[in-house]
């Protein structure tokens, strides 16, 4: 059985509703749960429609040895919940039973007879601890082997949750080994506030680990549930109240991690990124740095880059030049190839030489032709 105590030493952030809300969310998906209630108030006690002052044996009666787990759990109106009810005289337990020996595990010890008596077998056990650090908390925390905390978003109930850390870490020295804190909920959380989402954040950044994704959201109908008897799955089902205290349950067992964020779907490259390079020509090359995967829609590959066509503005000076060059007619230009053509070195050396300087030659090209068909003329 998996013993998880709900405790904060602060009043009115949620125990008792958690308590409650969360164990009739684990019956529905099909957990034997029993919710034992430890508060002298007796509030887990009224919300589940139970007298407090009835004669019926409760959890008074067993921690003075009186009564057995399986006579003071009661069956509720929800299938595969029950609940061990306080009693109006819980209140003077703590002085009555301050010389017992053992006091601290009289719940442990009680959990383990019956189950040794083959009583009743649940899957989860939830203890509504009272807003103290006293002997029945106590006997909670040693009794059970997690800790459920439910947080409200504002300083007041942050304040007291560093010395109820301390005191979990006593009684995991001296007395239960197996006790850890294995969940923080938020409760009454309200979205629209800057408070409620700074405090979030702040014990995200601390306890991140631990802080449960569910948030319980303020809802109006968790707090008419209990003047009516009933769970918020009985009373509003389809309330806001009953759709986070579900995934809570959800993310309690593990099967589900309520209200985790979704993974970002991958998106597709942007546009290339093309770099400036000089070529042989002068003119400038745009090549693609980074490749687009994939191909088009009908199949056929992408367009290299968008910067391709710069190389078209480079051919614009020999298109200039060859209108100038023809307009001096056929005769002019032959000349001129031929007259480069008897200067073209013979050698290895001079051919490696001239094949470095062709980049620049190409270059001055325009220039070169212009001054031989102008000196040619003045010779003519």
């Amino acid at each position: 059985m998996r013993r998880i105590a709900v405790t904060n030493q602060k009043g009115g952030v949620g125990k008792t509703t958690t308590t409650v809300n969360l164990g009739a969310a684990l019956a529905h998906l099909g957990q034997r749960v029993l919710v034992c209630d430890f508060d002298p108030q007796c509030n887990l006690t009224v919300h589940l429609d139970v007298d407090p002052a009835s004669e019926a044996p409760n959890l008074y009666d067993l921690l003075h040895g009186r009564a057995s787990l399986s006579e003071v759990a009661l069956a509720t109106e929800h299938e595969r919940l029950w609940v061990a009810p306080a009693g109006v005289d819980l209140a003077g337990v703590e002085l009555e039973l301050a010389n017992e020996v053992g006091r601290e595990t009289i719940l442990g010890r009680a959990l383990d007879a019956d189950a040794a008596q083959g009583g009743e077998s649940y899957d989860i056990l939830l203890v509504d601890c009272p807003p103290s650090l006293g002997l029945l908390s106590l006997n909670a925390l040693v009794a059970c082997e997690e800790v459920l905390v439910p947080i409200q978003a504002e300083f007041f109930a942050l304040q007291g949750l560093g010395k109820l850390l301390e005191v979990v870490g006593l009684v995991q020295q001296r007395l239960n080994p197996k006790l850890r804190i294995s969940c923080l909920v938020s409760c009454r959380y309200d979205p629209s506030t800057n408070l409620s989402r700074a405090v979030i954040a702040d014990v995200r950044e601390h306890f991140g680990e631990i802080l449960a994704e569910t948030v319980i959201r303020r809802n109006v109908k968790l707090a008419e549930a209990p003047s009516h008897g009933k769970t918020i799955f009985a009373y509003a089902p389809d309330s806001r109240g009953a759709q986070d205290y579900l995934s809570l349950a959800r993310e309690l067992l593990g099967a589900v991690a309520g209200a985790a964020p979704q993974p970002t779907p991958a998106t597709t490259k942007g546009p290339e990124t093309t770099e400036e390079r000089p070529t042989e020509d002068g003119a400038e090359k745009a090549e693609a740095v980074q490749e687009v995967p994939g191909a088009g829609a009908n199949g056929a590959a992408r367009p290299e880059s968008k910067g391709a066509p710069a190389a078209a503005p480079a051919a614009e000076p020999e298109a200039k030049a060859e209108p100038e060059a023809a307009s001096h007619g056929r005769r002019t230009r032959s000349a001129a190839a031929t007259r480069s053509s008897t200067r073209r070195p013979s050698s290895s050396a001079s051919a490696d030489r001239a094949a470095a300087d062709a980049p620049v030659a190409q270059a001055s090209a325009p220039k070169g032709a212009e001054a031989e068909e102008s000196g040619e003329a003045s010779g003519g």
